[in-house]
């Protein structure tokens, strides 16, 4: 007989025991809704606890990108380095992106935000399950499916080249040597409470102490000094330009390197900033040249390099204009017989679809300016 799927009311009421504990005291708990979603959703997860978790960080993963999607993050443990916080240090922290006291967020923002949470939790638990396999390409990325881990085998210089997809936030990347991040000319990087790429990359590589003090921002300083020693301080460099850093508190999670990819051009007079095709192209080579020149000096030697759509945010480009401008790049390396394991992390089904056509073939996109 068919399970029935737990009603919002329980969620929310265990999502409040799941804020208050964190996540490193899950295991144990008694969290009967949680629980069932997770089993219906078929998260592939072995234990109790972990499935838990999984099932908070997909919920988590489909909200709105910004404000709503960070508290979450921040109220539930679930962003980088926040697992063991307090629940006052997380709840203060949520506070602080929304811009309003600790009292209003919890009598108000805090309602809203595991509300939300609870609401996808019944769509996941609503859905057919994967099953079984389905459940293991989830955890292993082999085989395709419809996990957060794809393969894509595609062909390029004469061979196949083994393609992986991720489908989840940049900041949940295990085990990438280099991730490579779009940054605007000026290499100047987004706050961490921003929602894009390099701002949520910048978030999880800052150090912050149990109290959730911040200690070092990495990635900003890091970057700032890469633009003195290059001259480059106080002033624009070229489209194209990669620059690398390392990657913070991000060592912990297996990624070495950031390459930062100067590939957005502000518009003068607003908010917006312009994208060309060719400057990602531009970018992308030159990310696999600096892997090139940087790969037998870290031991063991970088191997992985991830890409995100590059300008396909606020740069205006559409997914396939970016992932055209990008591949074009990687197939030219693989031609001259480059042999890294590739990776694209995206957030939307839409743009992995994309990337799974892969193989099909890219049907050429139009180089132009953002629109928006």
């Amino acid at each position: 007989m068919a399970s029935t799927a737990p009603d919002e009311a329980s969620l929310f009421a265990e999502l409040q025991k799941v804020r208050r504990a964190g996540l490193v005291r899950l295991r144990g708990r008694v969290l009967p809704a949680l629980e069932s979603a997770a089993a219906e959703a078929a998260t592939g997860a072995r234990t109790p606890g972990a499935a838990v978790e999984a099932l908070l960080r997909l919920a988590v993963a489909r909200l709105d990108a910004g404000t709503l999607r960070t508290a979450a993050e921040y109220t539930l443990g679930l962003a980088q380095g926040t697992r063991d916080w307090p629940a006052a240090s997380r709840r203060a922290r949520a506070a602080s992106v929304y811009g309003v006291s600790v009292e209003r967020f919890r009598k108000d923002h805090e309602v809203m935000v595991l509300g939300q949470v609870a609401e996808h939790i019944v769509r996941l638990a609503s859905r057919p399950a994967v099953g079984a396999a389905g459940a293991a390409d989830a955890r292993t990325g082999d085989g395709g499916g419809s996990g957060t881990h794809r393969t894509v085998g595609i062909a390029a210089g004469g061979r196949t080249v083994a393609l992986t997809l991720h489908v989840h936030p940049v900041d949940l990347l295990r085990d990438v040597d280099v991730v490579v991040s779009p940054v605007n000319v000026h290499l100047a990087l987004p706050e961490r409470f921003k929602s894009s790429v390099a701002a949520s990359l910048r978030r999880a590589a800052a150090v912050h102490g149990v109290t959730g003090d911040l200690l070092a921002d990495p990635l900003h300083d890091e970057l700032f000094g890469w633009a003195s020693r290059h001259g480059a301080a106080g002033r624009a460099v070229l489209p194209g330009t990669v620059a690398a850093t390392g990657a913070g508190a991000l060592t912990g999670q297996g990624v070495r390197r950031i390459y930062h990819a100067a590939v957005a051009v502000p518009r003068a007079g607003t908010n917006d900033y312009d994208v060309l095709q060719s400057d990602v192209t531009r970018a992308t080579s030159r990310a696999l040249a600096v892997l090139a020149a940087e790969h037998d000096r870290f031991d063991p030697p970088l191997r992985s390099v991830c890409f995100p759509l590059l300008g396909s945010g606020r740069g205006g480009l559409s997914y396939g204009a970016s992932l055209a401008a990008v591949w074009a790049a990687v197939e030219a390396d693989a031609a001259r017989g480059a042999g890294w394991d590739i990776h694209f992390v995206v957030r939307s089904p839409e743009a992995a679809a994309l990337v799974e056509r892969l193989p099909a073939g890219i049907r050429p996109a139009h180089d132009r300016r953002a629109t928006r």
